[in-house]
């Protein structure tokens, strides 16, 4: 159920260039102060507690005019804005969402009678985003965007938590730039990654201790998928994407009709709990259609992380089928080759199968065209239409749940469009849609109801592939709910219970986090499709409190709440699904984190299961009861962690 209401404020005020318009929050501590200066250039500033950004650039320059400068203010409106809208698939179920939107209309020096862009304010009481509305020019009725000046202007002394973007047709089969590479922690602003700017989202800290998320929501096939760029110091501004993604192939421009409207920039200031709690990739967004049928979503296995490709066979899959029921898991992903080494006949057997046992079944595909080297198959099906819809129908006719679709070519616009074919078509045949080696998902749990989640990160293969990536996945886990996982799903993989990523448990690189560790991630990670690499010999190998945790961690939550953190170092952090809290932590410095943590969602007396480690990151469980004050001390060795639930 969605209502949505907009009330006008009635303000038709007309400005000269030297003046300024303030738009302020509903609780009035956020403000964005909007200016025309020397020269007709818009601008902005972002205040919390003081200055966040200070003076940034607005505009964009098109085919048909550069609305950059040579502006002339005719009017802003402002109004209150209210949506209340309920998701089960991102971190808050049921959303009440409150801003003030402002409207600034320019016209061009030399032809103040007729507007030519529209710049959008909308500014909650953690959030500001704002998006640019082109106008038509008498016949003028399409445009090229070729760039945007819209900036970000931090202030002196700022930090920043950054994922560099990669250059394209570079790494495994030229598959870059996918969004897999390591963040910098606490670095001086001032750097531009490895010369290609960053991926989104970007978090930075002022030197006086506020937090700014900026990132950008409801991007789709009418536009290009973004990055930032260091222009000098504190300046960062837009990027399109680069010439060489998609092999090539493609402007990276962005081709609209008039009125087009462009996707939201958003930023996110104040303390870390805004930019952990914040759900503005979803608030500015709406559904692109209708579910087809109500989405399963939830637990599933996975044979690839831990056996590769020779697992992909026939009787591994099967097994790992009854491993999932054991479980009480809802599916099975199915991994590259599996068209070759079970191929279509016998994966329909499986699907039956796992119908009989309550599992769904995922399928893996190759995205690629001709955007990239990558041979695992199948390929050449889901870029082409006909071919798709052709593959989907037979999915749909044997029962499977949902696709994966990997190796994905860049952020121009005809491979966003193929996100969104990809989707809207995958949603008529009612199959869900992960994607990896891909962009960032901007909004699109919301905007479209079969999505499930994306990669976009350095996930877990990355722990098979190197005891480097092992070495440092706590730090790593301690920025992705601070960064990465903050505006939409993650598809991480992670939570294994495996001493050694072997099928056998004997060889490989060696995890080092506690099997605590790995119950903390399953509910730090947010994703309502979770396939975790667990294995069937956990049921014998692992600790039975860690199965009987992974059986019964829910995948959609009601609630999210910050407690403690800092990103690469630690967090403590609280999620609620129906009734049922999971207030989980870890730790990745060298000394162990000793905290005492208020937890007012615990009744005083009630019964807590408390899973913890000692400093050999031997874990355990026991009973303990909510004390009369409601809070709790806690130590956390480096590489271990902390899970309390009430019963």
């Amino acid at each position: 159920m969605k209502k949505i209401f907009i009330i006008g404020l009635g303000l038709m005020l007309a400005f000269s260039t030297a003046q300024a318009q303030t738009v302020t929050s509903p609780n009035g501590k956020v403000a964005v102060i909007l200016e025309l200066i020397e020269g007709g250039q818009p601008c902005y500033r972002v205040l919390y507690e003081g200055e966040v950004l200070e003076r940034s650039a607005l505009g964009l320059k098109t085919n048909i005019g550069d609305f950059t400068q040579g502006l002339v203010l005719k009017e802003i409106t402002q109004k209150a804005v209210s949506d209340t809208y309920q998701l089960r698939n991102i971190k808050q179920s049921c959303v009440d969402y409150e801003a003030t939107e402002g409207v600034a209309t320019y016209a061009l020096k030399d032809k103040p009678e007729m507007p030519v862009m529209d710049i959008i304010f909308r500014v909650s009481d953690r959030d500001v985003a704002f998006r640019y509305r082109i106008l038509p020019q008498k016949e003028t009725r399409v445009c090229v965007v070729t760039e945007e000046a819209s900036a970000f202007a931090l202030p002196e002394g700022t930090t920043s938590f950054l994922c560099p973007q990669s250059k394209p047709m570079g790494g495994f089969a030229r598959t870059s730039p996918s969004y897999e590479t390591p963040y910098t922690c606490d670095e001086p602003v001032g750097k531009n990654g490895w010369g290609e700017g960053y991926t989104f989202p970007c978090l930075f800290k002022t030197a006086q201790n506020q937090w700014v998320l900026i990132s950008e929501t409801g991007t789709d096939g009418g536009y290009v998928g973004c990055r930032l760029l260091n222009e000098q110091g504190g300046n960062y501004r837009i990027g399109f994407p680069q010439a060489g993604e998609l092999n090539g192939a493609g402007a990276t421009s962005a081709a609209v009709a008039l009125p087009c409207e462009t996707p939201w920039r958003t930023i996110t200031v104040g303390p870390l709990a805004n930019i952990v709690e914040t759900t503005a990739a979803f608030d500015l967004v709406q559904p692109k259609y209708k579910a087809s049928q109500e989405y399963i979503y939830g637990k599933g296995s996975w044979s690839w992380i831990i056996g590769m490709d020779p697992s992909c066979n026939f009787d591994e899959q099967k097994r790992y089928i009854d491993f999932s029921a054991a479980m009480g898991y809802q599916s099975v992903l199915i991994d590259a080759f599996w068209d070759q080494q079970i191929g279509y006949e016998k994966i329909a057997e499986l699907a039956r199968y796992g119908k009989e046992k309550g599992v769904g079944i995922f399928l893996w595909y190759n995205s690629n065209g001709a955007w990239n080297d990558a041979f695992q198959t199948p390929i050449g099906k889901m870029n082409n239409s006909r071919i798709r819809r052709e593959e989907m129908k037979w999915m749909q006719e044997n029962g499977i749940r949902g696709i994966k679709v990997d190796f994905f070519g860049g952020d121009k616009q005809p491979m966003m469009q193929l996100y969104e074919d990809i989707l809207s078509d995958a949603n008529d045949f009612g199959l869900l849609c992960i994607f990896h080696g891909c962009t960032l998902p901007r909004g699109w749990e919301r905007m479209y109801p079969n999505y499930a989640a994306s990669e976009a990160v350095l996930a877990s293969e990355n722990l098979h592939f190197g005891q480097g990536a092992c070495d440092a996945e706590a730090y790593n886990a301690c920025i992705h709910p601070f960064v990465r996982n903050t505006v939409g799903s993650m598809d991480f993989g992670g939570s294994a219970l495996n001493k050694r990523y072997s099928a056998d448990n004997q060889h490989g690189t060696t995890r080092r986090t506690s099997d605590v560790f790995a119950l903390a991630v399953a509910v730090l990670f947010q994703s309502a499709v979770q396939h975790f690499a667990l294995a069937p010999n956990n049921l014998e190998d692992a600790p039975v409190w860690a199965i009987d945790f992974m059986k019964r961690v829910p995948t959609t939550w009601d609630e999210v709440k910050l407690i403690d953190g800092y990103p690469g170092k630690y967090i403590i952090l609280a999620r609620r699904c129906g009734q049922q809290w999971f207030v989980v932590g870890i730790n990745a410095q060298k000394e162990p984190l000793k905290k005492t943590i208020a937890l007012p969602m615990f009744a005083a007396g009630s019964s807590l299961q408390f899973y913890s480690d000692d400093a050999q990151l031997n874990g355990s469980v026991k009973t303990i009861k909510q004390n009369k004050r409601q809070q709790l001390t806690v130590t956390i060795p480096c590489n271990g962690g902390v899970v309390l639930t009430n019963e």
